[in-house]
């Protein structure tokens, strides 16, 4: 009960921000960009987080769940109900995040994911798929993605739904792994504003943002990932 009632009032406090953003004072751009960084984009990572208790509802469970709200998202895209989409499309990106996590036997198969997510996604933004949809399927995107509005403007920040789903896996990883669930939520909730302020400062269009958030993954939890990788090593070299 409690867990839900804060879930809801988070959800109140960013259904009221995303109607009235446009109606508030405008921010300079580095004032957009910490507004962002420390916080909408965590207030609204701070869902995942509350929800985590959730990931071990059962396998079965989570991949209808994810079925269902994506087809609720879809419906909601087609309707133009944006503000609704974009968090049904978060609790659907989750839900399939933890899903997937279920078939993880082991923390060496979470670490390999964050190594191997590193160029591929540097390689999509940079001239794979997620260039040629931001550049030139702009609708395509949209609906890939949850949108932050800026605060005065009739614009928002974009992170794409694989990020999202990436967040979770590692998130719902720390949790399942025992590794330290608060901390990484928040170095993996700052990784993203972290790629938002090189953006801007670099003048840069868009960033993959897995890298950092990989980094942010693997900082937080160096010593344990490094006891398992000795212990990993022993248990080999003992056979």
């Amino acid at each position: 009960m409690v867990r839900a009632a804060a879930v809801l009032g988070v959800l109140a406090v960013l259904a009221w921000y995303y109607g009235v953003s446009e109606d508030l004072p405008t921010l300079g751009l580095w004032a957009d960009v910490a507004f962002l960084s420390f916080g909408l984009i965590p207030l609204t990572f701070l869902l995942v987080l509350i929800a985590l208790p959730l990931r071990r509802t059962g396998i079965d469970r989570l991949g209808w769940a994810a079925i269902a709200l994506v087809a609720v998202s879809v419906v909601l895209e087609w309707a133009d109900l944006d503000i609704v989409a974009n968090f049904v499309k978060i609790a659907a990106v989750v839900c399939v995040a933890w899903w997937f996590l279920s078939f993880f036997e082991a923390l060496s198969w979470v670490l390999l994911v964050a190594v191997l997510i590193i160029p591929v996604d540097i390689f999509s933004v940079a001239r794979g798929p997620t260039k040629e949809i931001v550049e030139n399927q702009p609708q395509v995107f949209n609906a890939l993605s949850i949108s932050f509005p800026l605060p005065g403007e009739h614009n928002s920040a974009q992170l794409g739904l694989p990020d999202v789903l990436f967040f979770s896996l590692f998130l719902g990883a720390a949790d399942r792994f025992g590794l330290r669930v608060g901390l990484t939520w928040i170095l993996m909730t700052l990784s993203f504003g972290a790629t938002l302020a090189l953006a801007v400062g670099f003048d840069i269009s868009g960033l993959p943002a897995l890298p950092l958030l990989s980094v942010g993954f693997v900082l937080a939890n160096a010593d344990h990932l490094w006891r398992y990788y000795k212990d990993w090593r022993s248990a080999r070299d003992s056979k």
